[in-house]
């Protein structure tokens, strides 16, 4: 059992079907293969993730074609690893569920017709999931209700709270209204802050070594080594200053315009190489610190009470960002929000989110017929005309 965290008030959701449901859920939407069974009552009994990092370095980022066949293959064994390491079979699964979108559709593709199989042949219920709302939903998982001494912990995030939503497809603030409210009041312009990470990440040759390329420059950017100079860096300048959107191609750009002109990567020492991946990392936190001080201001303005901030997505696994958005909080706004952060390895990909997510649709008998199709172009703020 990876986790267990009981006593979930389920709200809305009629006594008559506020029982014990079991959840096996699909996740492909990217470069991860995976597969989870979840219960309603919090807890995740197992969570499979079989990443292409390799592939991913092999290609420069993720080859459609290359990430389909890897999700083909890794498919069936993610499924069966679930189930073995829940110590369940499929006759104890209630309900299956995948990620619909967004995401690209080829791989989108993989998991969806393997669960309307399973579904449609076991005649079992299936829901398909926004990947970005089971990324805003994932601390409703895995934060406790209660301390142990039994009062109610303020941690928990309650409605409404502010998302931040930081990942390779995706760079948003979103008011989460309710599991399936959501308004966003940020997004980038242009590329998201994940795949500009990925592509600094391969514009300064930071060496992998199986990691991801977002993991591989936090790591490096950790090297104990502090007298690094940076004055012979142009700064990056403030992105869209007072303006509540986000903009990152401009970031990557700035980099690779200073690696040419300084002659090419292989021209830079050890030193130069790190001041400038701190640089950048520090340019691009700095962006996400500045919008969300906007954000707050704006909820404040309009009379909305927030009194916590959910972080997930892949970016929210690098702890600098972390300790910097909760100095951020602790020091810029006069009203108290409490920033939360899922465990890291539910911050990436996986399918635990997607199977709790989908919990209180099928708790309230709300199923997809099996002719559903994927979604790779999908707003968040649809869920709530759509339900």
């Amino acid at each position: 059992m990876l986790t267990s965290f009981r006593s979930f008030p389920f709200r809305n959701i009629p006594h008559s079907l506020n029982r014990f449901f079991t959840v096996l859920a699909f996740e492909s939407s990217a470069d991860d293969t995976c597969a989870a069974v979840v219960t309603s009552d919090r807890q995740i009994l197992s969570n499979v993730v079989i990443r292409q990092n390799d592939l991913v370095e092999r290609y420069g980022g993720i080859n459609p074609a290359a990430a389909v066949l890897a999700h083909q293959a890794n498919l069936p064994i993610a499924a069966k690893r679930a189930l073995t390491e829940a110590n369940i079979n499929m006759s104890d699964v209630d309900g299956i569920a995948f990620t619909r979108g967004p995401g690209m559709g080829v791989c989108l593709s993989t998991t969806l017709n393997a669960a309307k199989t399973l579904a449609a042949t076991l005649d079992k219920p299936l829901v398909g999931v926004h990947h970005m709302q089971a990324h805003a939903l994932t601390a409703l998982l895995t934060t406790p209700t209660h301390k142990p001494n039994g009062q109610m912990n303020a941690a928990y995030p309650r409605f409404p709270y502010l998302t931040l939503l930081v990942s390779g497809g995706h760079t948003q603030i979103v008011l989460a209204k309710s599991v399936n409210s959501f308004g966003i009041m940020a997004t980038t312009l242009d590329e998201s802050i994940g795949r500009t990470i990925d592509k600094v990440s391969r514009i300064l040759q930071i060496e992998w070594a199986n990691m991801s390329p977002g993991s591989a420059l936090e790591k490096f950017c950790l090297r104990p080594e502090e007298d690094i100079p940076t004055d012979k860096f142009v700064p990056f300048t403030p992105v869209m200053p007072g303006r509540l959107a986000f903009s990152y191609s401009a970031l990557h750009s700035h980099v690779d315009r200073v690696v040419k002109l300084n002659g090419g990567i292989e021209n830079f020492t050890f030193a130069n190489k790190l001041a400038l991946a701190r640089i950048f990392q520090n340019a691009a936190f700095g962006q996400l610190e500045e919008k969300l001080r906007l954000a707050v201001e704006d909820c404040e303005k309009r009379g909305i009470k927030v009194g916590h901030l959910v972080v997930s997505g892949g970016v929210a696994s690098n702890m600098s960002l972390r300790e910097r958005l909760k100095a951020s909080l602790a020091v810029s706004n006069n009203t108290s929000i409490e920033a939360v952060f899922p465990p890291i390895q539910l911050c990436t990909d996986n399918a635990a989110m997607v199977g709790w997510a989908s919990m209180h649709r099928f708790l309230a008998g709300d199923h997809d017929d099996y002719t559903i199709n994927p979604r790779s172009k999908w707003s968040i703020e649809d869920l709530e005309t759509e339900s």
